[in-house]
């Protein structure tokens, strides 16, 4: 029987950032995951690292200066993922007057405090047509804010992928079925037969953190859970530029218009739900989004513009709010304060704070040890200077759209897919866009890719730009890799 000083059950980005905080302490680690890492919430995220601009609106300012901080780390820390990203805010017809606009982009950048190496907020000058032509008041007053986006499966897969190089067990389509307090420790029972003891548990699972809390566990907490689902659109590139949009709407929500390759991105919604596997839009959602693009861009898009669409359920910490967009996006960590063997639960939280969600998992849990996580880079994230010109070389027999997504998901570490390749043929089989069997062994190896939805949907994200029976080509030839 296997002993690890943590479980963490949940392979999202709360778990994956603590199982990589502790074994960079020194802890044995078990993290378990019972799908594919960032499999649900994850993944369906608006793919964003920012300070969240509207919790401004409720007076949420610790949330806020922690995610900026958080912000500026990333950037340093993950640069290959991680990218700044310059949003347009159109002032709402009838909606705040203009100089409270202003004072609250003022206060953003204050919160952002002087280290901040993105730009500050600005009016929109008349000229700048890259951001008025996709409106439909293009003479109306805006205001520009930078924050960032980021490649969000990614970053959990290399928080995860730094967790194994310290020492972590990654264990994915492993399910957490029970435990049990045996003075000290836990015994726990997990799919395929495995039982293993460790002295903490973390329950970083999600959606389904009450469920493993209250039905495996068979622990009793006071923090509740408010399941909230957020959806998002893909739809034919509404605007030009690199640039996006964040939309105010009549009900007090904002509405992100993002570039996502040649289409754009349009999220997100917050819609109540019982269920931690409802994960799928619904209607209404879809007829929500398409017009709250419609009332400010020129292009128009209708329900069956829509060529992808998504949605992930957060499980938010109750705090009491009646709006479901007006429950804090701040996390809370519960220590149960049974004698002997530790457990914490993890509600709520988001991406942009997950590695300051884990420092506090560790401080709670009385872990001491170096905090290296500010300063570490991700794996792939060491980017010097001379980075582009060592890239160019390594493969400059490749096309530069192929080799720009490579290199802003791998970084560094894009030699190692390359090792003794020096043209495309060398890449191996072809199953489409710029998808090849050098890029999906490597991920096959390191990983933890099985299937073609992990590799398309969440590891390359070239899940749109393989036909069906390309999608289909590959998930044959997995089966028999």
């Amino acid at each position: 029987m296997d002993s690890f000083d943590l479980l963490v059950i949940g392979g999202g980005i709360n778990g994956c950032a603590i199982a990589r905080d502790a074994a960079g302490r020194g802890l044995s680690v078990l993290l378990v995951e019972k799908d594919d890492l960032a499999s649900h919430t994850s993944s369906a995220s608006s793919k964003l690292i920012h300070g969240g601009l509207r919790y401004l609106e409720q007076y949420d300012f610790k949330l806020v200066r922690e995610s900026l901080h958080e912000r500026e780390t990333m950037l340093r820390t993950a640069p290959h993922i991680v990218h700044p990203l310059r949003f347009i805010l159109p002032r709402p017809p009838g909606g705040r007057p203009w100089w409270m606009i202003r004072i609250g982009l003022m206060l953003y950048d204050l919160l952002a405090g002087r280290r901040s190496s993105l730009p500050r907020s600005r009016g929109v000058g008349k000229n700048d047509e890259a951001a008025r032509a996709p409106l439909r008041d293009p003479a109306a007053k805006l205001a520009a804010y930078w924050d960032a986006r980021v490649d969000d499966a990614r970053l959990v897969v290399l928080n995860a992928l730094d967790a194994q190089e310290r020492g972590a067990e990654i264990a994915t389509r492993t399910e957490f079925l029970s435990a049990r307090r045996e003075r000290d420790h836990w015994i726990a029972k997990l799919s395929g037969g495995r039982t293993v003891t460790a002295r903490i548990i973390v329950n970083a699972a999600g959606p389904w953190v009450s469920e493993v809390l209250n039905g495996r566990l068979g622990e009793q907490g006071e923090s509740r859970v408010r399941l909230v689902r957020g959806s998002h659109i893909a739809v034919p590139r509404l605007h030009d530029g690199d640039h996006a949009y964040i939309l105010p709407q009549p009900d007090g929500r904002v509405v992100f218009v993002l570039p996502y390759g040649p289409n754009s991105l349009i999220g997100t919604t917050d819609a109540p739900t019982d269920r931690p596997d409802d994960a799928a839009i619904a209607p209404a959602e879809t007829d929500y989004l398409c017009a709250a693009a419609n009332a400010y861009l020129r292009r128009q898009v209708a329900p069956e513009d829509v060529i992808w669409s998504y949605a992930g359920i957060r499980a938010l910490h109750d705090d009491g709010a009646a709006e479901a967009s007006k429950i804090t996006r701040d996390y809370r960590l519960e220590l149960d304060d049974a004698p002997g063997a530790k457990l914490l639960s993890v509600f709520g939280g988001k991406l942009t704070t997950a590695r300051a969600l884990a420092i506090d998992t560790l401080d709670r849990l009385g872990i001491g040890g170096f905090k290296f996580t500010a300063t570490s880079p991700l794996p792939g994230g060491q980017i010097l200077p001379g980075f582009n010109a060592w890239m160019n070389e390594l493969a400059k027999w490749m096309p530069a759209p192929m080799l720009d997504r490579l290199s802003r998901a791998y970084g560094t570490r894009l030699d190692r897919i390359l090792d003794g390749v020096d043209s495309l043929a060398d890449m191996g089989r072809h199953f489409g866009a710029d998808l090849y069997e050098a890029e999906v062994r490597y991920l096959m190896t390191h990983e933890w890719a099985r299937t073609a939805e992990d590799i398309l949907w969440r590891r390359t994200k070239l899940g749109l730009g393989l036909a069906p029976k390309e999608q289909a080509a590959l998930a044959a030839w997995l089966k028999q890799a």
